[in-house]
């Protein structure tokens, strides 16, 4: 099949070879523990080649997992692609996959706050020892690099108040100092299409799948592309922690990626009608959009971004008491609360400034007013505008 350039294009072509599909337009649904071998030529030739898209055994995966993967590795950019049964598997598996005892790991101070637990639960008990960054530190992470400093983990934009990082810059100042570290970043906020960290020198892009790629909020998937130098090592490491996804999640995977681009330019479209909306409204401080001047990091996303998805925060001027901020949540029509994002529905989540502060290690938050965060769904933009202004008229 001719490849093209073209990220539409990828998406529909992408893991659809005819070993995959069989016929079909989709790929097939293998569901399989046990591959049978014909004889002992093709069992030695199967184990041989495990680790290359040969049927060998379920937790190796089917066609099905098969063609995940190779469509992920494609359009990332990546020569490999490990699954997982969640984005925090994916992040946590990729993690250790490049550490042991007495090494050390530079981490976001804006991670997402699963990942912060990890470091701080899990790997400090490995003798594994994080250091927290100011998201916004550019270049300068080149004075935080210790000499058993093995990863250096970004997430852009930050999760919640949605800093986007100089990646190529932090790159190159890391790799000025220890040439073989391992850069891994969690892409998701770009669903893999809207930001490429692998051309910039990353070494492994980081999704939870369960948001843009599976598209609609019922199923968990974690990917993890990588490039050449790291494939091996993460692959084989995480094969050995058991990891494995169930194939019919890893076909809602291949689906959903169909018709991601067309999904991600709807969430753009709302997403940035909505908080330019917001960005005027008397009860808002700040809006946390990386496509609008207002938010950290907004010349960075110019730069490296091909769009935006439906992700942002906005801070109001004050802080609001418990009966406030439940008065202002509970009572939405087309806002639901729920924990994730990425799929059809909108969304709404608040934090005060010292829950935030919480998860801030590196440098507390800049604001003293509650932070609210929204998914912008495919809802008619009138209905959720004024579904936000009769949340607000709440607080008043």
């Amino acid at each position: 099949m001719k490849q093209s350039n073209h990220i539409e294009t990828k998406l529909i072509t992408s893991g659809r070879a005819k070993r995959f599909t069989q016929g079909s337009v989709n790929p097939v649904v293998q569901r399989a523990s046990s591959l049978v071998f014909e004889n002992v030529k093709h069992k030695k030739f199967a184990t041989a080649n495990r680790a290359k898209g040969e049927l060998f055994y379920g937790r190796r995966g089917t066609l099905t997992h098969f063609a995940l993967q190779e469509a992920m590795s494609e359009i990332e950019g990546g020569v490999g692609c490990y699954l997982y049964p969640s984005g925090a598997a994916a992040v946590t598996n990729a993690i250790l996959a490049f550490l042991k005892s007495g090494d050390h790991v530079l981490m976001t101070g804006s991670a997402y706050e699963p990942t912060q637990d990890f470091c701080n639960l899990i790997l400090s008990k490995m003798g594994i020892s994080t250091t927290y960054y100011d998201p916004m530190i550019g270049a300068g992470i080149k004075a935080l690099i210790q000499p058993n400093t093995k990863v250096l983990f970004l997430e852009s934009p930050s999760s919640i108040t949605m800093e986007v990082q100089d990646v190529p810059a932090m790159v190159k100042a890391a790799r000025e100092v220890n040439p073989e570290i391992v850069i891994m970043i969690d892409n998701t906020w770009a669903a893999g299409v809207l930001f490429e960290p692998l051309k910039y020198g990353v070494d492994i892009s980081i999704q939870a799948a369960t948001k843009y790629i599976i598209g609609h909020s019922d199923a968990m998937l974690g990917t993890a592309v990588s490039n050449a130098r790291c494939w091996d090592q993460l692959r084989e490491n995480s094969y050995l922690l058991g990891q494995t996804v169930d194939p019919d999640t890893a076909y809602s995977g291949s689906r959903g990626l169909r018709t991601l681009k067309v999904r991600l330019k709807q969430h753009e479209e709302s997403s940035i009608l909505i908080a330019k909306w917001l960005a005027e409204r008397p009860e808002v401080e700040r809006v946390n959009h990386p496509a609008l001047p207002s938010c950290p990091g907004h010349e960075f996303y110019v730069r490296d971004f091909h769009g935006s998805s439906g992700l942002f925060s906005f801070v109001l001027k004050k802080r609001l008491s418990d009966e406030e901020l439940a008065n202002f949540l509970d009572n939405f029509e087309f806002f639901h609360m729920a924990y994730s994002w990425g799929g059809f529905e909108s969304l709404i989540l608040a934090n005060q400034p010292e829950e935030l502060n919480h998860i801030r290690p590196a440098k507390p938050v800049d604001f003293s007013g509650t932070l609210v965060r929204v998914h912008i769904g495919f809802e008619n933009t009138e209905d959720l505008i004024a579904d936000l202004e009769a949340g607000f008229a709440r607080i008043k």
